[in-house]
């Protein structure tokens, strides 16, 4: 039924895993039929339920689908497993903190900045040929790097973290290669990885960013890059401390063949000191962008990387959309340059937020994370229970379904909109929701 492919795996989550990974590396294809569940049960010696539990987390994600007496199939032709698809419908008068987006708020306007931007625009076109870095965003960009202390390095632009994470595996990493990501973690990057053909070694995380172990043992395994978000971490705010920094570059330079990939993802959102691994490896990128910051339209990020590095991700970018509009770059240097937003403003606010449902639901006896950034994560026993009840009390909050692989179930509640009247009502809710339930953690 499934080749020469065999699952693995004693939990529900590592089950749920080994499906997905070979439906990202095609070991899997679309349309291909699952063993019956007490079949599978049988051969890897588990509960029944232990099978269906990791069918229903993969139909969760949109990785299988099931029809009745005819079985569980791979989806036709997923492309991904669609981790954006995870989401909650949420209908009108259902309070939304399942976004992730910032508080619009706290997002500077954008109209000075641009009017800026066009007008030196009319006097100076910018032509094909042209630099593709305005720079003076190079100048004021490579000076931030450098009091962070971030490895000197050529800087390039790209349209958002993403887009540059993508440009970095690609210049590096063949399909079939394994990177080893934060899980849980960011769901687009989950997505990414096997939509490249790559495959995803999972690493645990708590507060303090990557758990070192399980870093090295991916790379002991073989994984050739590994990426860390450095703070603000998505979904749980871990942030990357000076101690866990040196444990992370300990582990690396015992692999200096490793891609090592930063998203300083909490750039101008956070009050946490940035501690970078960058430069233990041979090849590294580390990137920024102004999403969070400026507003999640505003499409650019700064990368630097070694000269390698940053040369073929300008290379490839070159033969594609050629450059980011310098129209972006300059609009971004003016905002830069009239000090709009106060990143310490807008960290304060976010810190008094977060910090305030977290102590609301350790009060109701709820562990909930979140050192930095706008996301609360909250462990919970039965994620799809947790965020049905809390649908119906009228809050809609976002399933750990869209970060994890095999981390165990959690949600994840965005508090970037969160007024202090709420806060009290929001924990009451996760609280009911959750019910008497132990602690568990996401590490």
């Amino acid at each position: 039924m499934l080749g020469e492919y065999r699952i693995e795996g004693r939990r529900a989550t590592e089950i749920a895993a080994s499906i997905e990974r070979a439906v990202g590396t095609g070991d899997l294809e679309p349309g291909q039929l699952l063993p019956p569940m007490r079949e599978l049960a049988v051969d890897l010696g588990v509960n029944p339920n232990t099978v269906a539990a990791a069918y229903r987390v993969l139909r969760e994600r949109g990785v299988i689908e099931t029809a009745g007496r005819r079985g569980s199939r791979v989806r036709p032709a997923p492309a991904t497993t669609g981790r954006e698809n995870i989401r909650v419908d949420v209908p009108e008068g259902v309070r939304d903190v399942s976004s992730g987006n910032p508080d619009p708020a706290l997002l500077p306007p954008l109209a000075p900045a641009f009017a800026a931007a066009a007008e030196r625009g009319d006097r100076e076109p910018v032509l094909y040929g042209h630099a593709p870095v305005d720079p003076e965003l190079a100048r004021r960009a490579r000076a931030a790097l450098d009091t962070d202390g971030v490895p000197d390095g050529p800087v390039a632009v790209v349209s958002g973290a993403l887009d540059g994470l993508e440009r970095v595996l690609a210049a590096h990493l063949k399909p079939g290669d394994t990177v080893a990501v934060e899980d849980p973690g960011w769901g687009s990057v989950l997505d990414l990885i096997p939509a490249l053909g790559l495959r995803t070694a999972a690493v645990g995380v708590d507060d303090e960013g990557p758990v070192p172990g399980d870093v090295r043992r991916a790379l002991e395994a073989g994984a050739r890059a590994l990426i860390v978000t450095d703070r603000a971490q998505n979904p749980t705010g871990a942030a990357l401390s000076a101690p866990r920094a040196r444990a992370l570059r300990s582990v690396l330079r015992a692999h200096p063949g490793t891609l090592l990939i930063e998203d300083d993802h909490g750039h101008g959102i956070v009050d946490l000191p940035l501690h970078p691994l960058a430069g233990v490896t041979r090849h590294w990128a580390f990137v920024r962008s102004a999403a969070k910051a400026y507003g999640p339209d505003l499409r650019v990020a700064v990368l630097t990387g070694d000269p390698v590095t940053v040369d073929r991700v300008r290379g490839r970018q070159r033969l594609g959309p050629g450059w980011v509009s310098l129209l972006l770059q300059r609009a971004v240097v003016h905002l830069w340059a009239a000090g709009t937003p106060d990143a310490r403003e807008v960290a304060s606010a976010y810190r008094r937020r977060r910090e305030a449902l977290i102590g609301a639901l350790a009060e109701r006896g709820v562990a909930a994370h979140g050192p930095s950034g706008m996301n609360v994560w909250v462990p919970v026993p039965d994620e799809t229970g947790a965020v049905a009840r809390l649908l119906h009390a009228g809050w809609a909050v976002a399933p750990g379904a869209r970060f994890r692989v095999t981390a165990p179930p959690g949600i994840r509640i965005t508090v970037s909109t969160l007024g202090e009247e709420e806060t009290e009502r929001l924990a009451n809710a996760v609280a009911s929701a959750l019910g008497p339930v132990p602690v568990r953690s996401y590490a």
